[in-house]
């Protein structure tokens, strides 16, 4: 009998944790099953998350430096940093413009009114930050100690660090070819983990699923159901219509072939949440399944997963449009402009800022005057909307470095 490849493993992995994350939900939390199945899965699934994220920093660091050496090397850097961040730059335009579209059409939470969460926001205290501070913040965060940004895991800096030893490496030449063997050797070993890693997936995929379903809180969801389904159906309708859109335009690969080869970093981002946890399957996925290149690849993925947010910035236009239907209070189009513009730097400086979503989502909410505690509102259900946009996200990091490949293979 011939054994089911690791895709198809992790896609029974997802379906399996769905359906008895459904089952210990329909038992209730306070069971014993669902407490022992809850328990089981916490502990499985954040095994796989840390290891994922053990990897993380020696991953982003090689394969950047790695990328950027190789690109100087080809005089091919110039051209793709140009094209990926003019590419990252529309997709999170046109994300923003579906987001802010649908709030107006489908205006959720004109219905209910900020009375019946009363509750929730004086529980909570909202981190104040005006944009000033944010900008000021974002740019310290870029460029600290790199030892103490890689033992804290904080991405961006060390993203920026890669790229300043890529371009020293370039410059010195032969002077550094022993670093850069050495680099690239890290990088290879680091993918060797990550393989090993990836045999586990399908049980931490299913975990993490499990404990996701399980633990909704329905008649939450029933009172926010149409905020819900606004976000959830335009962040699919960017991710399943407008990207493979993008793709089949720029370089005629269907979108059945794009989800083939990205299946896994998709499921996996959907399941913890996280497009940095994700980078190690994602650049996977990108490299051995749609044949991007090494050089590109190891760029433009980890540069994309700390600036490129398509979900994101999607989710925080229009969360700040059903905030002010909450609120009763109308947003003209030039506090809606406000809004997309606050909602795209929000989105591209997330990564640097401890507790990033909450403090953009205030940023967002204060530059056109609604109540930032109005913030408690989203937490509840923010776990559920995360899954899709993350897994958004990273589609975008993986759509970008194919466009990417194509028109700088055009040069």
């Amino acid at each position: 009998m011939k054994f089911p490849s690791l895709n198809s493993q992790i896609l029974l992995g997802a379906i399996l944790g769905i359906a008895i994350g459904i089952y210990f939900h329909a038992l209730g939390q306070d069971s014993e099953p669902a407490q022992a199945g809850l328990y089981v899965s916490g502990l499985v699934g954040g095994v796989f998350v840390d290891l994922l994220k053990m990897v993380l920093v020696p991953l982003v660091f090689s394969s950047i430096t790695v990328g950027i050496a190789n690109l100087q090397k080809h005089h091919q850097a110039q051209r793709v940093w140009k094209i990926t961040l003019a590419f990252f730059l529309f997709s999170m335009t046109v994300a923003i413009i579906v987001g802010l579209s649908a709030a107006n059409i489908f205006k959720p939470g004109a219905g209910l009114h900020l009375g019946l969460f009363a509750d929730a926001m004086q529980a909570f205290e909202a981190k104040q930050m005006s944009l000033g501070e944010f900008f000021a913040h974002f740019l310290h965060g870029l460029f600290v100690n790199p030892v103490s940004a890689m033992a804290q895991g904080n991405i961006l800096p060390v993203v920026v660090f890669a790229l300043f030893v890529g371009v020293a490496i370039v410059v010195g030449g032969e002077r550094y070819r022993n670093i850069l063997n050495l680099l690239q050797e890290l990088f290879e070993l680091t993918m060797r983990i990550v393989s090993w890693i990836m045999l586990l997936s399908p049980f931490g995929i299913m975990a993490l699923l499990i404990k996701l379903v399980a633990t909704q809180d329905v008649a939450l969801l029933g009172s926010v159901g149409k905020f819900i389904a606004v976000i959830i159906g335009t962040t699919l309708l960017h991710g399943v219509v407008i990207l493979p859109l993008i793709l089949y335009l720029i370089t005629k690969m269907t979108p059945l072939t794009f989800w083939k080869g990205a299946r896994d970093a998709l499921i996996t981002a959907f399941a913890t949440s996280s497009s940095s946890a994700t980078m190690p399957v994602t650049l996977r996925c990108v490299e051995e399944q749609l044949k991007v290149p090494r050089e590109i690849a190891s760029f433009v993925i980890p540069f994309g997963a700390t600036v490129n947010m398509d979900g994101t910035a999607l989710y925080e236009a229009a969360a700040a449009l059903f905030i002010a239907n909450l609120a009763g209070v109308e947003l003209n189009l030039v506090q809606q402009m406000i809004v997309f513009f606050t909602a795209m730097i929000a989105a591209m400086g997330a990564p640097g800022i401890p507790s990033a979503g909450m403090v953009t989502m205030v940023m967002v909410l204060q530059s056109v005057g609604l109540p930032a505690e109005a913030i408690a509102i989203l937490l509840p259900i923010d776990r559920l909307l995360d899954t899709v946009r993350t897994a958004v996200n990273v589609e975008g990091d993986m759509v970008g470095s194919i466009v990417v490949h194509k028109l700088v293979g055009r040069a």
